[in-house]
């Protein structure tokens, strides 16, 4: 594949289409959904309320520090499924390609994807490819949609947080956006900053299992960050939330590369945490099911739900003084995920 580029041909639907789903995508993709080469999945009968999740994903560069686009696709909508209390399952994906792309390069991304899905326990069992002239896209897009199944008598959402829960983070904030915008900009540090990029279905399972439906909320602070995903949430809750400063976990070569960069860590994205609202009698035991998992060593608990300035995120400064939080304004990095 060397050397070899995407052509108009390969999204045209004939022979060249043709060759490029095996040599590429049936290589790596082996579910036996898929493998039939039908428009469609069909998938055996599945018993419960059904929690679905889409996501198109554009980042830049297409290889990052800790992943590329492939396994970002993947580790983002699972999380966005898992962020209900669902189960993740089933996963489609659709391909934009740029003429010109090296086929090397997609069957590398191909390959990330299907490790990211393996790791993850869901199948990628639909896909479909098109191809546009050089010029109309950036190397690659790519659509993924996820498939999740819900426990039981759960009901997680950002309208479900109440006076008195506690607010705590699998961990450190700012890693995947610091790793984008250093490789963008070319910059290295003592300490290498690597994406988080990560599928969180294990420790949701690890959390759920040990407190159930203590839980009331679940996001990950994607675009937008911690401060934005906070700040949706005393929205759609109509409820006040306060953080402490000092309790946000962020990595020295990310404090560092924040001041450097001018970028605040409270509003940079992250692709391997979550934020999660419990309610405050079971917090301990939340935390603990949490940090027993590998993806929430550093989980801390970083403030609490109020019933005052409703609608409001305050945060308590390492200096000693409140300030409110809102959302983000712009595009502080854009072409993120």
């Amino acid at each position: 594949m060397k050397d070899e580029r995407i052509l108009l041909s390969h999204g045209a639907g004939g022979k060249k289409s043709q060759e490029l789903t095996e040599r590429v995508f049936l290589k790596h993709f082996k579910d036996p959904a898929l493998l039939l080469l039908n428009d469609q999945a069909v998938l055996d009968q599945i018993d419960g309320r059904i929690a679905v999740s889409t996501d198109t994903y554009t980042i830049d560069p297409v290889f990052f520090p800790g992943g590329d686009i492939g396994s970002l696709a993947v580790h983002g909508t699972v999380n966005d499924v898992a962020m209900s209390g669902a189960e993740p399952i089933a996963l489609s994906a659709g391909f934009i390609l740029e003429e010109g792309l090296p086929i090397e390069d997609l069957d590398r991304i191909a390959g990330s994807m299907a490790q990211a899905a393996k790791d993850a326990q869901v199948r990628i069992v639909t896909a479909d490819t098109k191809v546009v002239s050089r010029g109309a896209a950036d190397r690659i897009f790519i659509n993924t949609t996820g498939f999740g199944v819900l426990r039981a008598g759960l009901e997680i959402g950002g309208q479900c947080a109440l006076p008195g829960d506690m607010i705590l983070l699998s961990g450190t904030i700012g890693d995947h956006g610091i790793a984008i915008a250093s490789s963008r900009e070319g910059i290295k540090f003592q300490t290498p900053v690597l994406s988080d990029s990560a599928s969180l279905n294990g420790i949701v399972t690890s959390l759920l299992d040990a407190v159930g439906d203590s839980v009331h909320v679940m996001r990950d602070p994607t675009r937008g960050g911690l401060a934005t995903v906070l700040c949706e949430i005393a929205v759609q809750s109509d409820v006040g939330i306060e953080i402490r400063e000092e309790a946000i976990p962020v990595k020295e070569a990310v404090k560092g590369a924040c001041e450097l960069l001018g970028y605040d860590p409270l509003y940079l994205a992250n692709e391997g945490k979550m934020v999660v609202v419990v309610s405050q009698e079971m917090t301990q035991k939340a935390l603990d099911a949490m940090r027993s998992h590998s993806l929430g060593r550093d989980s801390e608990i970083i403030g609490e739900v109020s019933s005052e300035h409703t609608g409001k995120v305050v945060l308590q400064t390492i200096m000693g003084g409140r300030r409110l939080v809102d959302r983000l304004t712009g595009d502080m990095l854009p072409r993120i995920c």
